[in-house]
């Protein structure tokens, strides 16, 4: 089973439209999805519309939310400290996969695996599914 945990990015564009292939995460079997609350709240901070604030809420109620972490493997791989606290709590969550679209920081380390976790966008997990 992936263990799937979903970066600010991912979750706001989730739920910042109704019609998101995004939404796909959501209902795939054998995945659990996992976030933290530090992702949750930059997502929400970010989402202009209440309705949009709503859905993020929906989506968000089988999301299991992790506790925050530290990781040297989080802080070792050139990371903005902004975005260490996203793959440390990845890594203490025994996350499978870090789905995030945020190529500007997280894109060097597509394809890489960083303390067992598998950095990689949405749409490639997505479409090796199929």
């Amino acid at each position: 089973m992936d263990r799937l945990f979903l970066n600010a990015n991912v979750l706001f564009s989730a739920a910042y439209r109704r019609d998101s292939g995004l939404l796909r995460l959501w209902k795939l079997p054998q995945c659990s999805l996992l976030t933290s609350s530090y992702a949750t709240e930059e997502a929400r901070r970010n989402l202009a519309r209440s309705a949009q604030r709503a859905r993020l809420g929906r989506l968000l109620e089988p999301v299991t939310i992790v506790g925050e972490a530290e990781s040297p493997d989080a802080a070792d791989v050139g990371l903005p400290a902004k975005d260490q606290p996203i793959l440390a709590a990845a890594i203490r969550a025994k996350a499978t996969h870090l789905l995030t679209g945020d190529a500007r920081h997280f894109g060097p380390l597509y394809g890489r695996t960083v303390g067992g976790v598998l950095i990689t966008r949405p749409a490639p997990y997505l479409q090796g599914l199929t």
